[in-house]
């Protein structure tokens, strides 16, 4: 339907130089002008020109242009010349979500959403939840949605064969471009550019192209393959539109369009991983500067650049960012976020991940996120939209588990919390069933949910959860549930429920439970009769008895009643697919069971009995039939195919006949010989036509057997079946066999009739369904399709299922109907899909659907808030009723068997005392008596294994305790992370040694990130437009690639072979290479010229673009002024009411925040710096205790010397305070551990007897014992730490004692000098000890007076912290307002811009129409010259040709009618135009009453009448454009008028909203105004005196600094200087503007008298005037000179060639001569020979008679002579007929010269 409205699609352009047209559209014009340039007689500059605007129109699109909505959207199929309406179906609601679909949310304005729903597009409207759909164009499905960056269009991309992509305008959804060819079968992604003016698409398998597009212009641009792969995406670089991105399974890829000697092209280059693992691409990010950040599947963030992994980024401790793969990423106000499978939203710094590298080998990066937000619970994020304006924080995010949920992302004080705005199944529906009583449906998913709607009302009303996903549904009927609320639900773990539904708005509502509104829930029973995923449920026609089938092949019965009772199951060849009970027509109940490979079973209803004496459930005895299906389509194909040859063998024959007697009519005009020859030739071909007929298809039955998918008794006995695989297509009429006596596995059974369904090869019907008159039956297809056949005679038989209705729903490639239910009353249809969509429809009736519609949901039972709970099995592996069954009778016999085993054991405990009492026995006897212990063991090997058991459990005991070792270390290694890793210092109190003062750290924990980098604020300016950027660039490239055009494409290309071939040159090589010449030339001539013209006219272009308007502003004073307004110098006070705050002083939170996270960073580094000093002086006082430690052991020994007398006191040792090293509480060793796990096994002890205590003494003593066990712990760890020493030092030697005796003058002399010198070592020491206290103190008291300072600072600095985070809690409160007031100030100047911009667009759109009109006047001017010159003078016809022109007629537009249901449709919109036309004609036909064309065309020439009929066509042709115009004119001339009063309009509106900003900034900064601030100041800084003394209220005073006040003060001298240096260069500016009038004036003069000039030399030169532009480019005719110099060359070639014909004929002939010479030389020969033979004969006779006489007899010389003559005339006589035959071949023309005949001899 598209491809044939493409051709007939109107085309218009707005301008000549449209800055999208490409380059190959100049190149090939301008190739069209050069190639066809006429002479200057011929054609004028005028006609070129308007043939280049024509050939440019046909390339270009009116910017208004729009499709017809009616031949885009798809329609329902209808069988022809049936009475079905096209909307026998109405869709009406969708309760479903495909929320696994990859980007299935999109945000069109901040109140609509939309999403993809099968063969919709749904749009969801938040403020009403109302729906509104769009159908698929193709029916096949729809791929891909995107939405232009300004919210006016929005794109569907199709799925089918080569699919299109459709983009609408919004919200009038109306087609505005359609784009062809993209992809072979379905499109996957799609995404404009940030701009708008470009598409990219990628298709999905099997092409996986990537495609750039114009999309306004529907051209492509650039195409190529992405990849092998799945491509999930595809993005253009918001800041480099040249570069674009593609991702997806197992790759990411960069591209980039560029220029080569080509062209434009798409040049891709494939992401290397390296190291890193290869991964899945979902979500990623350009960044700015071309680096790209993509997710991963295990949750980390990948940074690439140049084609490579440049970081990994992970959280701290090496966790991944997410838990599971990153879907979504976004760079959002500065900040980069990232969303989920794990149901995060993470907030990350841009800055930090965009300049993060790598640090080592292993690449990756630990950082924290900036903020986060759980979405909630069982939440997997696949895809967030939002309206990007600023200060706008609401997200809508795609809940991929079936939700979609409003995220504010403000993270401020005032953040509301995730919102779930609708909730959906998730994945494939697996089951629905509609209620038999009211409007109400149940449904069930995978997701472990049941849910209840309210399908009339489009309303959710409940839903149920569970522990698996359902399977099977079923609504109880009324024989079953009076009140019509129970519902059978069957589950994946083969469990059933019976759940009951009900109205709880009448239940007393008890204390503590949450109010239900319109429905609820219950459980009534939980039975697990299968071990696999129950597939069918069915009621007996009268309710007595419930049968589930399962994949595991059984089906259960059970009885009805208040609680379900099983009856028992029976076993069946396959899985079961579907069970169908009689209807209550049958007199007998009988059960349908299908099964999935092929088996129909038949069942009567199983008699009830006891069952619990049984062992098992199983049914044996329930008599069964079967039929096992075997394929009979190959055969029904090879009768249809035999039945078409047989009717086209029968047509052949009857056109044979046809033609042979049209034949035998057409001999009389044709000649005999020819008829005869067309006839055999005619007979010949069918006889080859016949014998080349293909064989007709084999029988084929599939080796495995194809799925049954649902089927339903016809009358009794008989059911028709549906079957998937080969044997879809047709419904199959079976029935049971009697009397087979064949096993179930070799029955093979067909079925004795069928129905062929159309377009279902590849396509079967899933699910069958009647209404209640069984008028209608609802089929659900393989691909989505709902299909109603009428079924006239409401017979099952299916007699006339012939007309049927078609339509596509859910989506064609996996949106298989699992369900289709018509309502109780036939009003609704309601269908489900494996593609999560749930649809309902109204079935056309001639009654509308009430107002206020809705179901009942059914009443409770009386007592039910008294009745106990049903027990639910939540369990998946619990045990089925079988199973149980089973598992009691497996219990009895393990009971017997333990019983067996007691015995045996009491058997061995009595042999165990026996040998206990031998044992005694052998003891008590004498030792030589006794029997060795070994003695006792019968067998050795039963010790050894035993000892071997005792190694293996002690082995055993170790690897199960290494686990629990394994986890309290990593407990202990959490614990450090979670409270000592944060930590940088804990606190150290460090103590002086001589006096009682101490100091101690700060407890400071690592720099928190939250601060340290502030949020990039959103910018309030508006963002810059690119257009003017892109014009330029576009232009630049246009002219390049001119550029490269014209070198490359020269005339020497074309004879470039030519010229290489070198050879002799004759005088026509020389004729021709002067012509190429010659042509070059000229060529080379006209090209240059060309090129100077553009150059020149490019020139001029740019000359006139950079003409300033009158009231031009020059952007640097603008800028200057601007700068001079802010930075004026003055001080305004922010306490003054007229107080306008500066664009940059304007403060928001996110600045404040960076305030904050700057005075934390000083804060932490100053106290840092001084942890290190005081942590180094506490290293410094261990180093000095050391020394001491030291220095008193050499005191020790110089005492050991000294005399008692001369010694003087040891100085005492200073001591370490536990505080001085708090890190020493975690070094332990074993005791402490052994210590500490006799307290842990203590404590269970304790809290026992704590328990036996009262409870009053319990609370009291329990903490005093807390409190002293846990002092004496510290006690015990500070013992065990003072047990490591500081120092070890050797142990001093006692010095060896010898016997006493006097000592020598000699010796005492030395005892005495050693004594001085100990006596001066002792106070050496002493003294150095003392200098190292000293020293130590005064470096305490320094540094503590330090921190004493430090301390002061860091008090001011808390108080300015405070202050700080007041501003910012109170700035937050304002930020939301704010933020609204400003997008409301940028909207209105985004609004207040582009009303301008159409406002232009549109005076040169009214324009270009005026021009439009005024050509189209002077072509009709133009016929009616053509009509008077063709008709020439005194043309005696003329009055009455002259009317035939003016005649107005009726004309019939052409279109296109695609079936009545579509002119029934247009012909309401055809209407109007039609009843205008007619009122047009109206007046012609009045005026032509009396003219009748008839009267005249007698003698009237018919060549000059048919012309005249054309230019009447063409003149129509015209005034019905023209007309058109004038109506365009209109119609933009009054939008021009709206379009005025609405910038004004806008434009107060701005004021107003720049008012109220600037009102709200000013309130705002009063409130900070009000926030206290403490300032401390010193008395000598107050210079606020009154009456020379300070006041006691200073509130009032201002806090000014000094430089303030003197840069202020200065400021008034720079202003009056400047004051007078901008009078001077004013005064300048006058004057200069005055000398460029004056020479723009004489200017003007000079141009116009050289004008004149040039046009008075072309008149005496040429005799008109001419342009000279077309006389300088005139050229040759390439294609004409190309000819000649063809025809030169041919005719040289020709003359040569006859040239060497006539030579080699007169050799031909030379040679005949002298052969004709030779064969005459030999005739000659001959006859003398001839002669000599006479004579010879003659002597010969005479010698016989003269000489006869004289002898008798022969001699011998005689008979050799006789024999010579002989031989000579046989040699002679072959000779002859040797000649005679070479001149008979002579004489032939051809003839071969044979060699002559040499003699042998």
């Amino acid at each position: 339907m598209d491809q044939d409205k493409e051709s007939e699609r109107p085309y218009y352009t707005d301008s000549d130089d449209d800055e999208f047209q490409t380059e190959w559209e100049e190149s090939e014009e301008a190739s069209e002008r050069a190639d066809y340039a006429p002479d200057q007689s011929e054609f004028s500059e005028d006609q070129m020109l308007e043939e280049a605007e024509a050939e440019e129109a046909v390339k270009k699109i009116s910017e208004s242009f729009f499709y017809d909505s009616a031949q885009v959207f798809s329609v329902p199929f209808v069988t022809p010349d049936s009475t079905i309406p096209l909307n026998l179906l109405t869709l009406i609601h969708s309760f479903g979500y495909d929320s696994t679909r990859r980007s299935n949310l999109h945000l069109l304005d901040s109140q609509t959403l939309a999403y993809v729903a099968g063969n919709q597009l749904v749009f969801l409207d938040l403020r009403n939840h109302e729906q509104s759909y769009l159908r698929s164009s193709s029916g096949r499905g729809i791929g891909a949605v995107a939405v232009h960056p300004d919210k006016t269009y929005f794109l569907v991309a199709e799925k089918g064969t080569y699919p299109n992509v459709i983009i609408y305008d919004y919200p009038l959804l109306r087609p505005y471009r359609i784009l062809r060819g993209g992809t072979e079968e379905a499109y996957a992604f799609a995404s404009f550019n940030f701009t708008g003016l470009l598409l990219a698409t990628v298709g999905s398998s099997p092409d996986y192209t990537i495609t750039v597009w114009n999309w306004k212009e529907e051209q492509p641009m650039l195409r190529t393959k992405a990849f092998s792969q799945d491509v999930y995406k595809v993005t253009f670089n918001p800041e480099n539109e040249e570069q674009l991105t593609t991702a997806g399974s197992g790759h990411i890829k960069f591209w980039l369009m560029a220029l080569t000697f080509t062209g434009l092209k798409l040049q891709g280059f494939l992401g290397r991983f390296g190291k890193t693992a290869v991964t899945d691409i979902e979500g990623y990010v350009e960044l700015p500067d071309g680096k790209v950040l993509t997710g991963s599947q295990w949750g980390n963030l990948l940074l690439w650049e140049g084609g490579l992994i440049k970081v990994e980024l992970c959280r701290h401790a090496r966790r991944t960012c997410h838990i599971g793969p990153i879907n979504q990423i976004m760079i959002d106000e500065g900040e980069i976020i990232t969303a989920g499978d794990d149901g995060c939203i993470r907030i990350w710094d841009f800055e930090t991940i965009d300049t993060a590298d790598a640090i080592d080998e292993s690449e990756m990066i630990e950082m924290e996120p900036i903020n986060e937000l759980q979405v909630g619970k069982n939440v997997k994020i696949y895809s967030m939209v939002k309206i990007f304006k600023p200060g706008n924080s609401i997200w809508y995010a795609q809940d991929a588990n079936g939700a979609i949920w409003k995220l504010d992302l403000s993270f401020s004080n005032i953040t509301q919390d995730p919102k779930c705005l609708l909730s959906f199944h998730t994945g494939p529906i697996t089951a629905m069933v509609v209620s038999p009583f009211t409007y109400l449906m149940a449904t069930t998913s995978q997701d472990c949910t049941v849910r209840i709607f309210d399908f009339a009302a489009k309303l959710y009303l409940t839903h149920m959860k569970f522990k698996e996903g359902g399977t099977a549904l079923l609504w109880a009927p009324r024989v079953v549930s009076y009140q019509g609320g129970l519902i059978i639900a069957g589950f994946e773990d083969g469990v059933i429920r019976l759940l009951e539904l009900f109205d709880p708005s009448g239940l007393v509502i008890f204390a503590g439970r949450k109010q239900m509104k319109g429905a609820q829930l219950r459980l009534r029973q939980a039975l697990k009769p299968h071990t696999e995923a129950v597939t069918a449920l069915a009621y007996e026609q009268n309710g007595e008895v419930l049968a589930t089938g399962s994949k595991d092949k059984t089906v259960f019965f059970f009885t009805v009643g208040k609680e379900y009772e099983p009856i028992g199951y029976i076993n069946v060849p396959g899985p079961v697919t579907k069970l169908t009970w009689t209807p209550k027509s049958h007199e007998e109940s009988f059960l349908l069971i299908l099964c999935e490979n092929g088996y129909v079973l038949e069942v009567p209803v199983p008699p009830i009995k006891d069952t619990d004496s049984l062992p098992t459930f199983e049914i044996k005895d329930l008599p069964i039939k079967c039929f096992h299906f075997l394929s009979i389509k190959s055969r029904i194909l090879r009768d249809i195919e035999i039945e078409r040859r047989r009717k086209k063998k029968e047509e052949k024959e009857k056109e044979k006949e046809e033609r042979r007697k049209l034949q035998l009519q057409m001999k009389k005009q044709l000649e005999e010989s020819e008829g005869e020859e067309e006839e055999e030739e005619e007979e010949t071909l069918e006889e080859e036509e016949e014998e080349e007929e293909e064989p007709l298809p084999r029988i084929f039955i599939p080796e495995k057997p194809c799925p049954i998918l649902c089927g339903f008794y016809s009358v009794r006995k008989n059911f028709w079946i549906s079957l998937g695989g080969y044997d879809s297509g047709f419904l199959y009429h079976c029935k049971f066999p009697v009397n087979s006596e064949k096993t179930m596995e070799e029955q093979q059974d067909e079925p004795f009739d069928f129905r062929f369904v159309e377009n279902a090869d590849d396509n079967p019907i899933r699910v069958i369904s009647f209404s209640l008159s069984k008028m209608m039956m609802f089929c659900g297809m393989q691909k989505g399709q709902i299909r109603v056949y009428i079924l006239k005679n409401k017979s099952l038989k299916l007699t006339d299922m012939q007309n049927y209705w078609d339509f596509s729903i859910h989506d064609n490639d996996y949106g298989q109907i699992e369900a289709l239910y018509p309502s109780y009353d036939d009003r609704f249809v309601v269908s489900c899909g494996a593609d999560g969509n749930i649809f309902v429809f109204n079935i056309l009736s001639e009654e509308e659907l009430e107002e206020g519609l809705k179901a009942t949901v059914p009443t409770p039972k009386g007592g039910i808030e008294s009745e106990k709970r049903a027990e639910d099995i939540e369990d998946p592996n619990a045990y089925s009723i079988e199973g149980a069954r089973q598992k009691r009778e497996y219990d009895q016999i393990m009971r017997e068997a333990e019983e067996i085993k007691a015995q045996k054991r009491e058997k061995l405990s009595e042999l165990r005392n026996e040998f206990e009492k031998l044992l005694v026995k052998n003891s008590e006897l004498p030792e030589h008596m006794q029997l060795h212990r070994t003695e006792f063991d019968v067998d050795t090997r039963v010790r050894e294994q035993t000892e071997r058991t005792t190694v293996k459990k002690i082995k055993q005991v170790e690897r199960e305790l290494a686990w629990e070792k394994e986890k309290h270390r990593l407990a202990l290694l959490k614990l450090q992370q979670r409270f000592r890793d944060a930590l940088e210092f804990d606190t150290v109190i460090v103590h002086a040694i001589q006096t009682e003062h101490k100091i101690s750290t700060y407890r400071l924990l690592k720099l928190s990130g939250k601060y340290t980098r502030a949020r990039q604020t959103s910018q309030t300016d508006r963002r810059v437009s690119k257009f003017e950027w892109k014009e330029k660039d576009v232009s630049l490239k246009k002219e390049s690639q001119k550029d490269t055009v014209t070198v490359t494409t020269g005339p020497e290309e074309m004879f470039a072979e030519k010229e290489k071939k070198r050879r002799s040159r004759t005088l026509g090589d020389l004729m021709v290479e002067n012509q190429i010449a010659k042509m070059r030339k000229i060529m080379i001539k006209a090209e240059k010229a060309q090129n100077k013209i553009l150059q020149r006219r490019r020139e001029w272009e740019e000359l006139y673009k950079s003409k300033p308007e009158d009231d031009y502003e020059d952007p640097k004073d603008v800028l200057a002024i601007k700068e001079a307004q802010n930075n004026m110098g003055d001080f305004n006070l922010k306490t003054a009411p007229d107080y306008k705050i500066p664009e940059q002083m304007r403060i928001n939170a996110a600045k404040k925040e960076e305030e904050i996270g700057i005075l934390e960073a000083m804060t932490h580094e100053k106290k840092f710096n001084m942890n290190k000093c005081i942590i180094s002086l506490r290293d410094q006082k261990i180093a000095v205790i050391e020394e001491i430690q030291c220095l008193v052991q050499e005191l020790k020994t110089i005492h050991s010397i000294l005399p008692e007398d001369k010694h003087l006191p040891i100085p005492e040792v200073p001591q370490l305070q536990p505080e001085e090293v708090p890190e020493r509480k975690y070094q332990y060793d074993e005791e402490i551990l052994l210590e500490f796990k006799l307290n842990q096994e203590d404590k269970p002890v304790e809290e026992e007897q704590k328990e036996e205590e009262p409870e009053v003494v319990v609370g009291f003593a329990g903490g005093i014992a807390k409190a002293t066990l846990r002092e004496a712990d510290l006690a015990k760890q500070e013992s065990k730490i003072g047990k490591f020493p500081l120092l070890i030092l050797p142990e001093v030697q006692k010095p060896v004692e010898f016997p006493k005796t006097e000592p020598t003058d000699v010796e005492l002399e030395i005892m005495k000098r050693e004594e001085i010198r100990n006596i001066y070592m002792q106070q050496h020491v002493i003294d150095r000890i003392r200098e190292l206290i000293i020293t130590f103190d005064a470096e305490f008291r320094l540094l503590r007076h330090q921190k004493l300072k430090l301390d002061i600072q860091m008090k001011l600095a808390d108080l300015h912290h405070i202050t700080l985070f007041q501003e910012m809690l109170l700035l937050k409160n304002f930020e939301k307002q704010e933020n609204i007031l400003q997008e409301r100030v940028n909207s209105l100047d985004r609004e207040q811009q582009d009303m301008k911009w159409k406002i232009n667009e549109n005076l040169s759109e009214m324009e270009n129409r005026k021009n439009e009109i005024t050509r189209l006047q002077d072509q009709e001017k133009a016929i009616y010259a053509n009509f008077q010159a063709t008709l020439g003078e005194n043309n005696k016809f003329a009055n009455f040709l002259l009317k035939v022109l003016k005649k107005n007629i009726k004309r019939v537009k052409k279109k296109e009618v695609e079936g009545e249901e579509e002119e029934e449709g247009s012909s309401a919109e055809d209407s109007d135009e039609e009843s205008s036309f007619e009122s047009s004609e109206e007046e012609s036909e009045s005026e032509d009453e009396a003219f009748d064309e008839s009267m005249g065309l007698a003698n009237c020439d018919p060549a000059l009448y048919e012309m005249t009929l054309q230019l009447r066509e063409k003149r129509l042709d015209i005034e019905e454009a023209l007309s058109d115009e004038k109506k365009t004119l209109e119609n933009l001339r009054k939008e021009y008028e709206a379009m005025g009063k609405k910038v004004k309009v806008v434009a107060a509106n701005l004021v107003t909203a720049e008012d109220a900003l600037e009102a709200y900034q000013r309130e705002k900064q009063q409130r900070l105004n009000e926030l206290l601030v403490v300032i401390p100041l010193k008395l000598h800084q107050i210079e606020c005196v009154e009456f020379g003394e300070i006041p006691q209220d200073l509130s009032n005073a201002l806090v000014f600094s000094n430089t303030a006040l003197q840069r202020l003060q200065e400021r008034i001298v720079q202003l009056q200087e400047e004051n007078i240096e901008q009078q001077e260069l004013n005064r300048d500016c006058r004057e200069r503007r005055k000398k460029l009038i004056f020479e723009k004036r004489e200017m003007a003069k000079k141009i116009k008298k050289m004008k004149e000039m040039v046009t008075q030399l072309m008149i005496d030169k040429f005799g008109k005037e001419i342009d000279l532009e077309a006389l300088q480019t005139l050229s040759v005719n390439k294609k004409l000179e190309e000819l000649r110099i063809k025809k030169m060359k041919k005719e040289l070639s020709n003359a040569k060639e006859i040239r060497n014909w006539e030579e080699k004929v007169s050799k031909v002939r030379w040679d005949l001569m002298m052969k004709t010479k030779e064969h005459t030389k030999k005739l000659q020969q001959m006859n003398e020979l001839c002669i000599e033979k006479q004579k010879l004969e003659s002597r010969l006779n005479t010698l016989q008679a003269q000489q006869g006489n004289a002898f008798q007899g022969p001699r011998k010389a005689d008979i050799l002579a006789r024999e010579k003559i002989t031989e000579l005339i046989q040699i002679q006589a072959e000779k002859i007929l040797a000649l005679k035959e070479e001149i008979a071949i002579l004489r032939r023309k051809g003839g071969l010269i044979l060699p002559p005949i040499n003699n042998p001899h």
